[in-house]
């Protein structure tokens, strides 16, 4: 499957988490209003912005399909990065609403115990989340997308935050009336925890960063390639989807250049079979004993 197929497979993914949240944010906020629950309303909220998320995450996966062009001779595989990135802006907006919000709620004592049904609807929306997470965890890891597995990762945080409202609503209707609203304030905390850990992947791979044991990994790799004297230096940053491998290796400076070019043949079989890797750019230089300087 190449990185095409995979956003097509990817955008499936997205469109599963709009629907899901489409309905339960619709369900959770009418039953919330209905039943007198702030958690419940907190997590309906967080589902809301969830949909926004989704539906950027989905336009970044549609614009990373496009082809490279005069602007874009590495193509468009960021746009799902970005996707992402905002998707963390939206998130963390309302996660802050929702933490300000129930907290003045506690700190004013303005509890009413809510209604059975919200805790049994909070319980139900958590089942489905945690099917939506697994389906899409598993594509990101099938298609290796960033954007997916953030859109993963924020399924499983709503599954949580479902339970942890759950379990706030039947602590009010054991008299514990401030439960309802101090589990909506830990909803909120957890929206915006989600947010801080997806801003962070997303950053780090914009600002072209890289897994460094990964990197010896790939490196360890070559140096075992028949032809290769020595690996002299290994980057790596992450398109979207795509790793782009930058690689230096010295060889003997005997050989010709179609023996240099089968050495770089077998090092991009090797990164693509075992590493997954498919964009690769080997720079040779000649072997002398000595430690080179170019790099």
């Amino acid at each position: 499957m190449n990185s095409i197929d995979d956003l097509k497979q990817g955008e499936k993914g997205a469109w599963v988490s709009i629907l899901a949240y489409f309905v339960l944010a619709i369900t959770k906020l009418v039953i919330a209003y209905a039943g007198n629950s702030e958690a419940l309303r907190a997590d309906g909220l967080n589902n809301s912005t969830d949909v926004i998320a989704s539906v950027a995450i989905l336009v970044g996966l549609r614009i990373s399909r496009k082809p490279p062009d005069q602007d874009h001779r590495y193509g468009h595989y960021r746009a799902e990065t970005i996707a992402s990135l905002f998707a963390a802006f939206v998130m963390m907006a309302v996660g802050l609403q929702v933490v300000v919000n129930t907290f003045k709620k506690v700190m004013q004592n303005e509890t009413v115990q809510p209604d059975m049904l919200t805790a049994w609807v909070a319980l139900g929306a958590a089942a489905i989340m945690f099917i939506v997470y697994w389906y899409n965890l598993t594509l990101a890891r099938k298609i290796k997308s960033g954007a997916l597995y953030a859109a993963a990762q924020d399924n499983r945080s709503d599954a949580l935050v479902s339970i942890g409202a759950f379990i706030g609503i039947i602590g009010a209707q054991f008299g514990l009336y401030w439960l309802d609203p101090f589990a909506g304030f830990i909803v909120g905390i957890i929206i915006c925890k989600t947010a801080w850990d997806i801003f962070k992947d997303s950053s780090h791979a914009l600002t072209d960063g890289f897994d460094e044991k990964q990197l010896e990994k790939i490196g360890r790799s070559i140096a075992k390639v028949t032809g290769v004297k020595k690996v002299e230096d290994v980057k790596g940053r992450i398109h979207g989807n795509q790793a782009l491998i930058d690689i230096t290796i010295l060889v003997d400076p005997e050989l010709n250049v179609e023996e240099s070019h089968n050495i770089t043949v077998r090092i991009e079989k090797l990164l693509a079979e075992k590493h997954n890797i498919t964009y690769t750019h080997i720079h040779i230089e000649p072997f002398n004993g000595q430690k080179s300087s170019s790099k």
